[in-house]
């Protein structure tokens, strides 16, 4: 569906961008030297590579920063945007209402949804993505697989989780009967991902990690029996937790226990985990995430979509927790698009906590902070020995006349598009655009998938 990006050169000097956030306190005025698929030098204003480049890239319309991290998504939801029925609902009953409309999920919608997801966050300056799909109905025993092919044909990093719901509304959980596995099934295909798919080193493309759904579509046993699993294939967890009210009170009637309590019941309260939204936590189940190191993907759109609260990020982050950030599934957010996402969990957590907070922070959560909660060491910052994901900018548009800080224009002006974007060293966009992307084919594919699926 997509072309090979431009051949990358052995030694490429991006050279003097207009402005650029290292998420760190290097100086990269003068630009970056990649060579490899890995940033081998940061250049302070006026000062040269230390040895001849093979090419250059004038980056002085452009602001740069770190290829941004998307650390929480549903790639399958993109075709259900918008959905009048569910338009303004809270998320139980938003849930109650899509359930019957995803359990008709083919794996051909499940390609289209994922492509239409991932190249919609590349386009948006997302160079890394995950993608928690939970969601296998009969005939969609390969969604995962099917996600790796996406993710490799457009050109990105992923850790794919493999998700999970075995209480049924039979149970008294959420989901209806037709969308829940035995958790055999769920552990072995789990197994076999690993084996099939993950990789381990700084440069990995793809991961994977284990993922049962929440705590009101999965049993206590396999929240446990994934976590062993996890420990000893050495990958990450991930789930949803404290998004809503009503969350916790069905942990309460369910498990007689809290979120936090609940989560620690199962062994999940490791820096193993991650947490979907994490919103509704006292103090001390905060002090006890940070002792742990789980870290939380704050996903401030769907969050305000589904009025389900506010996460207290900087409380978080002052007891060591990672935070990053997460666009959400697109039928709760609706959109796909990272920069956006950084300029709306800035303005909701000035919303909590004063207009004081940076603009630099919230491009920290979106980069160095995402990286952390995923555990990619060699992401989200830009360093000598880091991969070379970049995302390029230009201030060009009507939005941004007559601002002054270019790096504080791209939130406050609310930068929508990358101009350029690298993936470990190849560009992935040029000039806004996924080179040998059709996407008025795609567009079209996958809107006549989006009515299908919803029309029965």
């Amino acid at each position: 569906m997509t072309a090979p990006s431009p051949a990358p050169v052995s030694r490429l000097w991006i050279r003097n961008p207009l402005a650029a956030f290292t998420a760190n306190d290097l100086d990269a005025t003068g630009g970056l030297v990649v060579s490899g698929g890995v940033i081998t030098e940061v250049l302070a204003a006026g000062e040269q590579p230390s040895a001849a480049c093979t090419g250059t890239f004038d980056a002085g319309n452009h602001v740069l920063l770190p290829g941004l991290i998307n650390t929480h998504h549903h790639f399958y939801q993109t075709l259900t945007r918008a959905w009048g029925p569910v338009a303004n609902t809270p998320l139980f009953p938003w849930l109650q209402n899509l359930y019957p409309v995803w359990a008709r999920l083919t794996p051909k919608d499940l390609e289209l949804a994922a492509t239409v997801a991932l190249a919609e966050l590349l386009l948006s300056g997302c160079t890394t993505a995950a993608d928690h799909h939970y969601l296998f109905p009969a005939g969609l025993e390969d969604a995962v697989d099917i996600e790796v092919e996406a993710v490799r044909r457009v050109g990105m990093r992923a850790t794919l989780t493999r998700g999970s719901m075995t209480l049924g509304t039979d149970d008294g959980g959420l989901p209806p009967q037709s969308t829940v596995q035995h958790p055999e099934v769920v552990l072995a295909d789990s197994e076999r991902l690993v084996g099939q798919y993950h990789e381990r080193g700084v440069d990995a493309v793809i991961q994977i990690a284990l993922a049962p759904c929440s705590p009101f579509s999965v049993t206590k046993e396999i929240m446990a029996e994934s976590a062993a699993l996890a420990e000893r294939l050495d990958v990450r967890l991930h789930t949803h937790l404290a998004e809503t009210l009503e969350e916790e009170d069905f942990c309460q009637e369910m498990f007689g226990l809290r979120t936090v309590d609940y989560l620690d019941s199962v062994g999940w309260l490791t820096d193993r985990t991650w947490l979907g939204h994490g919103i509704h936590f006292s103090d001390e189940e905060i002090t006890r995430l940070g002792a742990a190191g789980t870290g939380v993907a704050h996903c401030p759109t769907s969050n305000m979509r589904l009025a389900s609260g506010t996460a207290r990020v900087l409380e978080l982050e002052d007891a060591g927790v990672p935070v990053g950030l997460g666009v959400d599934g697109s039928a709760s957010n609706d959109a796909s698009n990272m920069i956006l996402e950084a300029r709306q969990a800035l303005y909701l957590q000035r919303l909590r906590y004063g207009a004081d907070v940076p603009v630099e922070r919230a491009l920290g959560w979106a980069t160095r902070g995402s990286a952390a909660v995923l555990g990619r060491r060699g992401l989200g910052q830009l360093a000598p020995g880091m991969q070379a994901d970049l995302a390029l900018f230009r201030l060009d548009d009507l939005r941004f006349s007559g601002s002054h800080d270019p790096v504080a224009a791209l939130l406050l002006c609310a930068a929508d598009r990358a101009d350029r974007v690298m993936v470990g060293g190849q560009w992935r966009v040029v000039d806004g655009q996924i080179p040998g992307l059709d996407v008025a084919g795609l567009i079209a594919g996958h809107s006549a998938a989006a009515k299908r699926l919803v029309n029965g």
